[in-house]
């Protein structure tokens, strides 16, 4: 990848309860059926049209979304350094005109924001903090990209695999939060949400961590990286406080990965205040598979959370349906024999106490299902949602 508000009653906040006073926003309901917007769709549906017909394509999203029965979109708002709406530090993204930077035709993040709200739906604003290009082409990049004012800096990093801003540095980290501050002060969004691109690699900041040794810093290299990542999470959520907009990260399902690849310290965001308030691992696993089962990790992510301000609200793999899970050993054919996995497992998912609601990802597929499996997942689960 790869994204649900909760509300309180008026009193006093602690430091992980958020009070959403805003009337104008969405009234509480008892669960959160999220779906995820990416940038993929919006290149699909908005891209080269103009004011009218991209309004038209929005109206025609917010109705599926409402029609099967959701109440959260996870609007991808900054893919790669960009912005959907009129941003004074970001280009206009390349999936919404035909080219990085061209001028908007409308302000396509407020006119989402609008849409929703009328429909009873809440809008978190998906944002992935360190990627700025998954490739490594420089020239389609905006004059006012931030990599071309860091270029030459330890600030950003260019690979083969993409080019990334640099987790280690503070100068990134109040680069991404003066994004977030944008959003929040200018838009009604319910949430902001990061999904489990963190880390980038692990070279981006060896210099970093060089320096940081000689100035007699103890950490572990490991460590040092849990808390540059910690650094940018509390940050943002000091920053959405303030605007009792909630926050929210969907982390790789896989707890282990999260330290040893992507450097996100779970178990310290999910214990301590101040962090996230809610949690959205993606649990792209079925039952039978044999690496990583679904029942086994939605029980360890419930089990993690020590903090009963924090709700879980599972990512599901809808995308999955009808298909080969390769990585699932003996348990690979489970999405091909079965259609009714999804609604299994957000039966499953209520019973956790503390359990907020579901995600799916993502919007094309639900919309428009490749295969007769993954049409009949959907019924299934449009019978659990009625």
């Amino acid at each position: 990848m790869f994204i649900v508000a909760t509300f309180f009653i008026l009193g006093e906040k602690s430091p992980t309860q958020k009070l959403v006073s805003n009337t104008a926003k969405v009234e509480s309901i008892p669960e959160k059926r999220a779906v995820y917007l990416s940038y993929i769709e919006l290149n699909k549906h908005l891209n080269g049209k103009n004011e009218v017909d991209g309004k038209k394509a929005i109206d025609e999203i917010i109705k599926n979304i409402k029609d099967n029965n959701l109440n959260m979109l996870i609007l991808h708002t900054r893919s790669h350094q960009d912005a959907i709406y009129p941003s004074k530090i970001f280009p206009t993204s390349r999936y919404v005109v035909e080219k990085e930077g061209n001028e908007l035709p409308f302000d396509i993040l407020q006119y989402f924001i609008d849409k929703v709200h009328q429909n009873d739906i809440e809008v978190h604003a998906w944002i992935n903090p360190y990627r700025i290009r998954s490739g490594s082409d420089t020239k389609n990049l905006a004059p006012n990209n931030i990599y071309n004012q860091w270029k030459d800096t330890d600030n950003v990093q260019l690979t083969e695999d993409g080019i990334f801003l640099n987790p280690a540095k503070d100068e990134v980290i109040d680069f991404i939060v003066s994004g977030i501050k944008e959003i929040i002060d200018n838009y009604d969004v319910d949430g902001i949400h990061f999904d489990d691109y963190f880390y980038p690699n692990k070279e981006i900041d060896l210099k970093n961590y060089e320096d940081y040794k000689n100035r007699g810093g103890t950490l572990s290299i490991d460590d040092y990286r849990l808390e540059n990542v910690k650094k940018l999470i509390k940050r943002t959520y000091q920053e959405t406080s303030k605007k009792d907009v909630l926050f929210g990260i969907a982390p790789e399902g896989n707890i282990d990965n999260n330290y040893s690849s992507n450097y996100l310290d779970t178990k310290t965001i999910l214990k301590e205040g101040g962090y996230v308030d809610y949690i959205m691992p993606q649990i792209y696993f079925g039952y039978t598979n044999e690496i990583k089962s679904f029942n086994e990790t939605i029980d360890e992510w419930s089990k993690l959370i020590k903090n009963p301000n924090i709700k879980l609200i599972p990512a599901l793999a809808l995308y999955k349906s009808g298909s080969l899970d390769k990585y699932a050993g003996t348990g690979r054919e489970e999405w091909i024999r079965n259609n009714d996995i999804i609604k299994k497992q957000i039966i499953t998912a209520r019973g956790k106490t503390n359990y907020d609601g579901f995600s799916l990802f993502r919007y094309d597929n639900l919309i428009n299902p490749s295969n007769d499996n993954m049409k009949m997942e959907i019924s299934n689960l449009q019978s659990l949602l009625k």
